[in-house]
């Protein structure tokens, strides 16, 4: 073989590993990226639970706290703006602005929920209600799935971050479609110090 021809294929050798290690990288990337997003879904599926809650929470205690309608009227406006964000953060997973606008629009439901929870303890039918002790054990159980649902998506998150950070996935990753890191979901530390009582 004549010296052309070898260099022709080690060159083809070199072309083809350099491409399978590419491409490597390539769907390790997809693939981080796609346990984020199902992992956010997870998120989603248990806040849609809920805010589906939240309606009847309200019509429980619309009877007993007639004098509270702005309270109660609070409540359903948070639920409407958290639904609308979770939404907004279901179509890009990651995403800064619909991770900060979704935590905060968290945050505002935690507090009027918390506020409607702590009117409910000046009401003691309502706290003997069946209805409302179903509820509320309800909404207590969808917190703490919230709760492990939100650590799986940041685990997913800081494992997709970790590795488009790292060498050599950095300097490919925004060639690929995955330049920008994706944005944990945390919400504000005197919230989840404080999370809503919906205890009876």
């Amino acid at each position: 073989m004549s010296p052309t021809v070898i260099t022709l294929i080690v060159l083809a050798v070199l072309a083809v590993i350099l491409i399978g290690w590419v491409t490597g990288i390539y769907n390790r990337l997809v693939t981080l990226r796609n346990r984020l997003e199902n992992a956010f879904s997870q998120i989603e599926v248990q806040l849609k639970r809920r805010y589906d809650l939240i309606p009847n929470l309200v019509e429980t205690v619309k009877g007993y706290m007639e004098h509270e309608k702005g309270t109660l009227e609070a409540v359903i406006q948070a639920r409407n703006q958290a639904m609308g964000a979770v939404k907004a953060a279901s179509e890009n997973p990651g995403d800064a602005a619909a991770m900060t606008q979704l935590a905060g629009a968290e945050q505002m439901l935690g507090g009027v929920l918390g506020r409607l929870f702590a009117l409910a303890e000046d009401y003691p039918d309502l706290k003997a209600n069946e209805n409302m002790m179903q509820l509320t054990e309800e909404l207590t159980a969808t917190e703490n799935k919230v709760a492990f649902a939100r650590q799986a998506y940041n685990d997913s998150v800081t494992q997709y971050n970790t590795y488009r950070q790292t060498f050599p996935p950095v300097i490919f990753a925004g060639m690929m479609g995955h330049g920008q890191d994706a944005e944990l979901l945390e919400f504000d530390s005197e919230v989840i110090a404080e999370a809503p009582k919906v205890e009876f």
